[in-house]
């Protein structure tokens, strides 16, 4: 009899404790649940706060761990494959030395009217800020930076970058297009602000080939590479005003390239040209004087149509090619503003114009 109470007694406790062990297992997952909807609600108030442009801009935050959720939900994916998927991708090839969109001639013409924010909407999508670009499934094979010397020109600018843009992507160039404004109404002095194009680029990305460009110059075949050579190169050999003919055999202007090496190498530009026009010639002798010589495509594809307008005065060769003292190592401006459109970067300067 006094077995059977206690093993009640024994039994009646033991039911008790798994009671209590019960609730306290019914608490904690109850709190757990709990403190899980608390977090879950403080997480989607996360992504509404972040602007709209870096969501979409970047993947880094929203982007990657959807990417990662659905990795999870994949059956059969294991966790070495889940893993190798988040390490960054491999490098790109480098590009092909023949672009295979060109399309070959392109029909140019001026009499449409064109505002920079139609052509802002018309490819700002596929550009940098600052009007830079690299194709995004290779290597390309240059770092170019276009040059344009430039005052009161908007309209031209703006065909100029409506054309030009497509074609440079199409070239699968890593390239910058750098406007280089002369601040003022004093005398123009075009080769002082490509000198000056060329010292503020590289102050921006490590270019290694450098065109300088007539913002009034428009290619109309895209096979004509902009792309620097062993010599210095000339690429505007045909040009609509003077019937696809080339001006003289010691032509150098319009459009011209040369690598970082070959510009530091004759001084870069002088500064002494006020006007318009003799900065070229005088560059070709630069060129000459250093032992190097000129190359060009074949006229047939390097062919240009020019945007109609007036120009300045024409300066004469400068006789004494003062190549040692007058150039880069002399060269002098104020940077008054920089502006980045996706377009094109702005810089705005003072040459100190007479």
């Amino acid at each position: 009899m006094g077995t059977s109470v206690a093993s009640d007694l024994s039994i009646r406790e033991m039911k008790k404790k798994i009671t209590i062990i019960l609730a306290l297992s019914v608490l904690f997952t109850l709190t757990c649940f709990t403190v899980f909807l608390l977090h879950s609600k403080d997480t989607s108030l996360v992504f509404p706060s972040l602007p709209q442009q870096v969501v979409k801009g970047s993947r880094s935050v929203f982007g990657k761990m959807m990417d990662h959720i659905r990795v999870k939900k994949i059956p059969g994916v294991s966790r070495e494959t889940a893993a190798t998927s988040a390490q960054p991708a491999p490098p790109l090839d480098p590009c092909p030395d023949s672009p295979p969109s060109l399309v070959g001639p392109v029909l140019v013409e001026f009499e449409t009217i064109r505002s920079l924010q139609w052509v802002r909407n018309q490819l700002g999508s596929v550009l940098q800020q600052g009007g830079r670009y690299k194709p995004p499934d290779c290597t390309a094979r240059q770092k170019v930076a276009v040059i344009i010397p430039f005052r009161n020109r908007y309209e031209h600018l703006t065909h100029w970058l409506y054309y030009l843009h497509p074609v440079l992507m199409r070239q699968q160039l890593d390239y910058g297009v750098y406007v280089i404004n002369q601040d003022g109404d004093g005398a123009f002095n075009r080769a002082k602000l490509m000198n000056i194009g060329f010292v503020e680029a590289l102050k921006e990305y490590d270019y290694d080939c450098f065109v300088f460009s007539d913002v009034d110059l428009v290619p109309i075949d895209d096979r004509n590479l902009y792309r620097c050579s062993d010599h210095p190169r000339h690429l505007s050999v045909a040009i609509d005003k003077f019937n696809y003919i080339l001006s003289s055999v010691t032509a150098f202007g319009g459009v011209s390239l040369l690598t970082e090496e070959q510009f530091l190498k004759v001084n870069g530009f002088s500064n002494t040209f006020w006007g318009w026009g003799g900065e070229d010639d005088d560059l070709y002798n630069r060129i000459i004087v250093r032992g190097m010589s000129i190359t060009r495509p074949d006229a047939g594809i390097a062919k240009y149509k020019m945007i109609k307008h007036g120009r300045d005065l024409h300066n004469e060769v400068n006789p004494e090619n003062n190549i040692e003292t007058d150039g880069l190592n002399s060269l002098n401006f104020t940077v008054k503003e920089i502006l980045k459109d996706v377009l094109f970067t702005l810089i705005s300067v003072d040459v100190q114009a007479p």
